[in-house]
């Protein structure tokens, strides 16, 4: 056929894969006109029709509108324009299907109730404005008010989770899950003792940072133990608990005696809390971290060892 061949929208038709009732709608419209009438008064197209509804159905198939389609095809708008428009328009909404699925997701593996996922739904839409207040709102409570050493504030810094511009399903669920964790009452009130014990220990030392110091002494001395299936009770166990009360001795400047030695179940305990370790594992799937260490083997050893050793 050459380009002076006219169509019947029947022939048109049959050559778009479009419905006539389409066509006939998309020529109502003003979107591909008539090129002539044929006796009867019936419209006839030429091959630009069949060219320009070609690109109409590609247009729809991606999701533009009627009207911002007829822009395009009038030169009102350029096509990369268009299409970088709808394209960040996508992105949003891939990134809310990405939210509903995470609830989603969540409250059936949870079983969560009505108002539980009234929740985790809030939390999910939340502005990048608003998690990062949540957050805040959060270490504040942790480590706010007297608590301003450099450490402290570099502590709430590598706590804070900064979710991507285009998470992944994972990273969303575990925004939602952490979220929720973060304004547990008493989570929040677990955490700011932790803070509390260290802020105290740390203004008898002169060693910086004592509660981080601790843990990694107790990971650093009891990991080879654990390794080699020392038992917290044994005999070669004695060397390494006399290592770590030592260690915290120095640390909170006191006598290696019974009374420290609960005062570092105690702080040990405090940090063996498995919610605390389940933030950390939440933080690196949101911040595409390496996941975190789990240190409730160590420690669960080293009270043990302790108890073992300590009058009642």
């Amino acid at each position: 056929m050459d380009g002076e061949t006219l169509y019947s929208i029947g022939d048109l038709a049959r050559r778009t894969g479009l419905t006539v009732k389409t066509i006939r709608f998309y020529s109502d419209r003003g979107i591909v006109e008539p090129t002539d009438r044929n006796p009867a008064g019936f419209r006839l197209y030429n091959i630009d029709a069949a060219a320009r509804l070609d690109l109409v159905r590609t247009l729809r198939d991606l999701g533009l509108d009627l009207s911002t389609i007829r822009k395009v095809l009038d030169r009102e708008l350029s096509l990369p324009e268009v299409a970088a428009a709808h394209a960040d328009a996508l992105a949003v909404q891939i990134r809310t299907l990405r939210l509903r699925r995470a609830v989603l997701t969540s409250v059936a593996k949870r079983g969560s109730s009505p108002e539980e996922m009234d929740l985790m739904h809030k939390l999910a839409k939340l502005s990048e404005d608003e998690r990062r207040h949540l957050i805040g709102d959060f270490l504040g409570a942790t480590f706010g008010g007297a608590h301003n050493s450099s450490a402290f504030a570099a502590m709430g810094r590598s706590l804070t989770p900064e979710l991507p511009d285009t998470p992944r399903a994972e990273q969303v669920e575990a925004w939602v899950e952490l979220a929720e964790l973060s304004q547990d009452a008493d989570f929040r009130a677990h955490m700011r003792r932790m803070a509390d014990d260290e802020a105290a220990e740390q203004a008898r030392s002169m060693v910086d940072g004592p509660g981080r110091d601790l843990v990694a002494t107790v990971r650093d001395h009891v990991a080879p133990a654990l390794a080699a299936d020392v038992a917290p009770t044994a005999p070669q166990a004695d060397q390494i608990v006399a290592a770590l009360t030592a260690h915290f001795a120095n640390v909170v400047g006191a006598p290696d005696d019974v009374e420290l030695r609960r005062r570092l179940v105690t702080r040990l305990e405090t940090a063996n809390d498995p919610r605390r370790e389940r933030y950390l594992e939440l933080l690196a799937v949101i911040n595409d971290w390496s996941a975190p260490e789990s240190l409730a083997p160590v420690l669960d050893w080293t009270i043990q060892a302790l108890r073992a050793r300590n009058p009642h």
